[in-house]
């Protein structure tokens, strides 16, 4: 007898590698790293000491970044990190995303959105270079998100705000909204739909953010005989 089988979920990695060289904001600590232990004749181990912003790479902002008195990334809620998410597509769609560049891929109705919302704007993502003229989401656009009971966003780029804001807007409406933000996503070879996030901050307890190791896994389909 045939039992019915379930095909095995596809995980698409959406983290940025992490070396030397890792673009950074200008004037933030980029990666570095030495060896502290180096395999010898009387030494068993390569054990490594690094330097680096937490913002390197693909990360999870805390609200201590943004907030003066805000948790640490040690201290937020892990669940916001997991569960169903929507890739949506706005390729090339300027400085801002507006609310226009999404609907495309929101129904209608008020509960038609995951939690977690994820927004790819390049075609292939600047894992190499820093990027001064990245795209960054309006305020308005994470207001409606939010009113949609979006609890986490992410993009590809390094901020949800552009490069020389000094107001921060739209991570002030993260703020208002006790939402959680992932920067630096590679959306690459994701196509739109919707996915099962996993993106864990590591438990730091002093810090304003922390690297993440972002990856997507296909839902669940349906049993086949």
């Amino acid at each position: 007898m045939n039992l019915p089988t379930r095909p095995q979920p596809r995980l698409w990695d959406i983290s940025a590698p992490v070396a030397t060289g890792s673009p950074v904001f200008p004037g933030d600590t980029a990666y570095q790293q030495q060896w502290g232990a180096q395999i010898n004749d009387t030494c068993p181990v390569n054990v490594g000491m690094l330097t680096l912003s937490p913002h390197v790479g693909t990360h999870a902002d805390a609200p201590l970044h943004y907030d003066p008195t805000g948790q640490t990334v040690g201290e937020v809620d892990l669940a916001t990190y997991i569960g169903p998410c929507r890739v949506i597509h706005a390729i090339g769609c300027g400085p801002l995303i507006q609310w226009q560049h999404l609907v495309h891929a929101i129904g209608s109705a008020a509960t038609s959105l995951p939690a977690r919302v994820l927004v790819r704007t390049y075609a292939k993502a600047p894992i190499d270079r820093w990027d001064p003229a990245l795209t960054a989401f309006s305020p308005d656009t994470v207001e409606h998100l939010a009113e949609r009971g979006v609890r986490l966003i992410g993009i590809d780029t390094a901020s949800i705000d552009p490069a020389d804001s000094k107001t921060l807007d739209s991570h002030q409406v993260i703020r208002h909204h006790d939402m959680r933000v992932l920067e630096n996503l590679v959306l690459d070879n994701v196509p739109e739909g919707d996915y099962e996030l996993i993106a864990l901050p590591l438990k730091l307890m002093q810090a304003d953010a922390s690297p993440v190791r972002a990856v997507l896994r296909s839902l669940p389909s349906p049993l086949k005989a």
